[in-house]
């Protein structure tokens, strides 16, 4: 619901009108309070609610959106990347990882790693199933991105192959263990590469005839070109272990001829002229899961960094779990509910479309969601409901 004062606004309601939405809409008995929710809470793990992002999922796929999301022939894009969602030198709890500041206090924090189905020129990113940074059972160091994205592969990319995904990730990704993750469970990666974590690699680039082409891209009113070299059949590393990969590199020049953009990746799948290009967009858009995801998550309603209640057990990540699940079941509303999209559409801007439905489930009593949604559609107002 985007609301922050929603259980004390459904209070009020149901003083006034003998029932309220959380009876309607959510089938709540009684108005439970803040603290009782957050004591609730807190022993359950989050592992509980995981089976929700799959379902989630196979809404998206019943309304035929998943294909909107499929690149390269029929595969989907699977971005992975940390983020920390929760910071403080005073509150802590056993499941916080911590670190030293140069003011000599210890800033105790909550991270996790996180994974999105995304897709170059796709306006949304869609969350799954998260992977919490966090003190390990008979684990000496701190855990860390790396430990949790090997948990996530295993935990969830089993599940997720028959999807024929190609992971995306940072230059942190591109080691060999997590490229070696990656094809253990049946899957692709597709990695950024950065010269100064991979020598070895682009020593032997140096020199070498590289394959390359260029294209020219429309951007507003004026061209950029886009320069493309690859090499297939690299290692990854030195040493006779190394993993052989492909590696695409791509530069974006300006009308002036200045560089705007340089990366490279590496990839196990094929790579030359004919989808170079995909591949290098496929890779880029690794960044939606920062833009599209996080900054969403932080900064349009969701508060994900605001500490909700930190518990001293599970209720931090249970609590960021359930925000990730609102987000991406507004996501798949989005994409593929019918009544909810035309919702959207009448009211306008997303900021508009929460600030109404926060404004009407607090002084209205919806029998329904169908009723509650096409009341944002309309502007008619609901049935009434006799008291009981």
């Amino acid at each position: 619901m985007q609301s922050p004062s929603f259980l004390a606004q459904q209070t009020a309601l149901q003083r006034g009108r003998g029932t309220s939405n959380c009876q309607t809409l959510f089938a709540m008995e009684k108005i439970p309070s803040d603290n009782h929710i957050r004591s609730m809470l807190d022993p359950v793990p989050p592992e509980t609610l995981l089976a929700m992002f799959g379902k989630t999922l196979a809404t998206l796929e019943a309304g035929g959106g998943l294909t909107a999301f499929q690149r390269l022939g029929g595969h989907v894009l699977i971005a992975l990347d940390g983020t920390e969602y929760f910071c403080s030198q005073n509150l802590e709890c056993p499941n916080c990882s911590s670190r030293a500041r140069a003011n000599g206090r210890t800033e105790h924090f909550h991270a996790m790693v996180s994974a999105a189905l995304v897709a170059p020129g796709h306006e949304r990113a869609l969350p799954l199933e998260p992977e919490f940074i966090a003190p390990q059972d008979g684990a000496e160091k701190q855990d860390c991105e790396a430990r949790a994205a090997h948990r996530w592969l295993a935990a969830h990319g089993p599940t997720y192959a028959r999807l024929d995904p190609i992971y995306l990730g940072d230059d942190l990704s591109s080691r060999q263990a997590t490229c070696e993750a990656v094809r253990a469970i049946g899957a692709h990666f597709l990695f950024t590469a950065k010269p100064s974590s991979h020598k070895t690699l682009y020593s032997w680039l140096d020199g070498a005839e590289v394959p390359a082409m260029q294209s020219k891209i429309k951007q507003g009113a004026r061209f950029v070109t886009h320069r493309y070299r690859w090499m297939e059949g690299v290692p990854l590393r030195d040493g006779p272990d190394a993993m052989i990969v492909n590696w695409l590199g791509i530069e974006i020049v300006d009308h002036a001829g200045r560089s705007t953009y340089r990366n490279g990746f590496v990839t196990d799948l094929a790579v030359s002229k004919d989808n170079v290009a995909e591949l290098a967009a496929c890779a880029r858009a690794r960044w939606k899961i920062e833009n599209e995801s996080f900054n969403t998550l932080k900064t349009k309603g969701y508060n994900l960094e605001h500490n909700f209640g930190h518990g001293q057990q599970h209720l931090s990540a249970v609590l960021a779990t359930m925000n990730l699940l609102a987000f991406a079941m507004h996501t798949v509303a989005d994409l593929v509910d019918e009544a909810w999209k035309a919702a959207r559409a009448a009211v306008g801007a997303r900021k508009r479309f929460f600030e109404d439905l926060r404004v009407i489930t607090t002084y209205l009593v919806f029998p329904t969601w169908d009723h509650l949604v096409e009341t944002l559609r309309s502007g008619q107002p609901p049935p009434a409901i006799r008291d009981g």
